[in-house]
């Protein structure tokens, strides 16, 4: 039997990055025509992960490796995910899950933040330069602070004069507050990096953000950066995730999960029940796992 790879997505209402997505899972089929890859949202768009899975079942698959299309884990990896594979198994049974680790802080990424930089700064400048890498932002304290390491990798050795973390939601710095810091430390020019894989409403918010600072500092230099996108660096990465599932070494970030680890201010996490995400195209929605809150994508 071919082997069958799920990319779950998170899922926006922006066209355009639904389009990303789909080239993204495309440009992993066409690396690997040995396999059946599919993609699925985990809300806000179809297609719906039921979707997703229901095809490769029809395929004939009955173990389905899955990767989360999310750079850090927060709570849709740890939580949201494996309670929609859980309810998929519920509707086929005998089908089995493999599930992967987050993409994390990969180099390649960090090469293409790299790239995303010197397209607006040429490198010799960069000594002069701030950057604001700015990433979603989380109520997980272990995903914010992948976001804080992922900014430390990327001015390690790259001659960075700094790079600032912000957050576009649920936590601080804020993307004014990041480049309120990185002004205050006496930097005239400040690029706003997004840590994003594709554009969407909360990228979008971030450049609307940016450009509403820049126009309150006139003595500073603002420019904005691109995103990751669905290039081959990212499929690369997809790919390489994959290739964990089966190996030995798949390492889950556990030490400092909410869900099991105690943390400060955050103890009432440990061991709360996981439930998937409605999602508008999938018929169990609104119905047997409702949830109480909505997502700005």
């Amino acid at each position: 039997m071919r082997p069958a790879l799920l990319i779950v997505g998170h899922g926006t209402k922006s066209a355009a990055g639904c389009a990303q997505f789909a080239q993204l899972v495309e440009r992993v089929q066409a690396r690997t025509p040995y396999a059946d890859v599919a993609g699925g949202f985990l809300e806000l768009a179809p297609p719906p992960i039921q979707d997703a899975v229901r095809g490769l079942v029809e395929a004939g698959h009955r173990t389905i490796d899955v990767v989360p299309l999310v750079l850090v884990a927060a709570g849709h990896s740890k939580g949201d995910i494996p309670a929609a594979l859980a309810r998929e198994r519920l509707r086929h049974p005998g089908l089995a899950f493999r599930y992967g680790r987050p993409l994390g802080p990969h180099p390649d990424l960090l090469a293409v933040a790299e790239a995303r930089l010197e397209a607006v700064v040429p490198r010799e400048q960069w000594a002069d330069t701030a950057v604001v890498l700015v990433g979603r932002g989380a109520t997980d304290p272990d995903a914010n602070a992948e976001v804080a390491k992922t900014a430390r990798l990327l001015q390690e050795g790259r001659g960075i004069g700094t790079v600032e973390t912000a957050f576009i939601s649920l936590a601080e710095p804020s993307v004014p507050q990041g480049m309120e810091r990185a002004a205050r430390l006496g930097f005239s020019r400040v690029v706003v990096l997004p840590w994003f894989l594709f554009v969407g409403v909360l990228p979008e918010r971030i450049t609307a953000q940016a450009a509403e600072w820049a126009a309150q500092h006139p003595g500073v230099e603002v420019l904005p950066a691109g995103l990751i996108g669905p290039g081959d660096e990212l499929a690369g990465v997809v790919l390489e995730r994959w290739g964990e599932i089966g190996g030995a070494d798949l390492r889950m970030n556990c030490d400092t999960c909410a869900y099991r680890v105690a943390l400060p201010g955050f103890e009432d996490k440990v061991g709360a029940a996981q439930t998937p995400h409605d999602h508008p195209d999938d018929p169990a929605h609104g119905h047997d796992h409702p949830h109480d809150h909505e997502h700005a994508h």
